[in-house]
């Protein structure tokens, strides 16, 4: 299981939020040992419902690449005005329900 503590989200910003390691770069594409970030559980949800791991691995490897992807940009901006408290759901995108 993974590593769990309360902190800083590193790709929204928000504090005291429970966040959970995220291998910028999956496992199983060869991320093991590369390097991760700490994302609440929300925006860590978020990103592996709209993108693959291959797609994480080859486009969106690096916190400045996530923050700046158009499918991220406006849930960023809504997720930062959400309480550390608040329960979001999340749904994968068209494109990831069709593969």
């Amino acid at each position: 299981m993974a590593k769990q503590t309360i902190g800083l989200c590193e790709l929204c910003g928000r504090q005291d939020v429970l966040r959970t390691e995220h291998h910028l770069t999956p496992k199983e594409e060869g991320g093991t040992w590369l390097p991760t970030a700490f994302l609440c559980i929300p925006c860590h949800k978020q990103v592996h419902a709209l993108y693959s791991n291959h797609e994480l691995a080859v486009r969106l490897n690096t916190l400045d690449a996530l923050r700046h992807d158009e499918k991220l940009v406006s849930y960023i901006k809504w997720i930062r005005k959400q309480p550390a408290s608040k329960l979001v759901k999340t749904k994968k995108s068209r494109q990831r329900r069709k593969k």
